[in-house]
């Protein structure tokens, strides 16, 4: 599961109280799917939506877990069940390493852990939040960073630092590219495909999404361009040392960005 989610270019949300839902969600074409235990979840189903989630990953065992964050009256039972099931944890609230530490331990030595940073304390964590015992991958929670921030969480502008921030510290901690924020606008191609090429520019490589529609459109972004393709195998054939290639000058940093571009193709 860990080389799964590592090279997933979308991560897609489906409310774990509806499990009708749980079926489409897996065969949307998704790298992964999140069951979701928290945002979508309202307080007085919280305990049905674990169950529902408990029995579909029993049977199907697939999917990741999104808890609700530490501090919370839910946290320990849906920390107990991912760990009974064996599920990837996604962490909302990502900020405390001692947290993240302490969760680790309760998943075990398999145990796998998608740290979600969403606010401004995970943030200036990052680092340390990435480097936190378990985690794989971090992922952006724009949405409640923007609300905390008092920003529009569509502002590319108001979140960069936060995105760069996330992008140099996964690449610091020696993780694999983060995972970009969502696009609320469920119906608005534009928007989506703005985000997309904006977060692909600025490193992510993968993509949290809230519909099956965007799951489509989202990968096809994360994936190598054709002209991408073509560069990255005329790179790798050049000489080692330093070279030349299209009146451009190749050295080994060149080389390692062409062999991650055919290694995620």
């Amino acid at each position: 599961m860990t080389s799964s989610l590592t090279r997933a270019r979308t991560l897609l949300f489906v409310p774990a109280d509806r499990p009708d839902r749980f079926a489409k969600a897996a065969g949307s074409g998704a790298g992964a799917a999140i069951l979701d235990l928290e945002d979508a979840v309202a307080p007085e189903r919280k305990d049905e939506a674990r169950q529902h989630a408990a029995a579909w990953l029993t049977s199907n065992g697939h999917s990741l877990v999104r808890v609700n964050s530490p501090g919370t009256p839910w946290y320990e039972e849906d920390v107990t069940m991912a760990a009974r099931c064996g599920a990837p944890v996604v962490v909302p609230k990502a900020e405390d390493p001692a947290a993240l530490a302490e969760l680790a331990d309760r998943l075990g030595p398999s145990g796998i852990v998608v740290a979600l940073v969403e606010t401004a304390l995970g943030v200036e964590r990052a680092f340390e939040v990435c480097s936190s015992p378990g985690v794989v991958r971090a992922a952006l929670g724009n949405v409640d960073l923007a609300g905390e921030l008092g920003v529009s969480p569509d502002d590319h502008t108001a979140l960069a630092h936060a995105r760069s921030r996330l992008v140099c510290a996964s690449a610091a901690a020696q993780l694999v590219p983060p995972v970009d924020g969502v696009t609320t606008a469920i119906r608005d191609a534009a928007a989506l495909t703005a985000d997309l090429a904006h977060g692909r520019r600025l490193g992510f490589t993968g993509k949290l999404c809230v519909h099956p529609s965007q799951v489509v459109p989202t990968e096809k972004a994360f994936a190598p361009t054709e002209e991408e393709l073509i560069w990255a195998r005329e790179v790798t054939m050049a000489q080692d040392g330093v070279s030349v290639v299209d009146g451009k000058m190749v050295d080994k940093p060149v080389l390692e960005r062409a062999r991650r571009i055919l290694a995620s193709s």
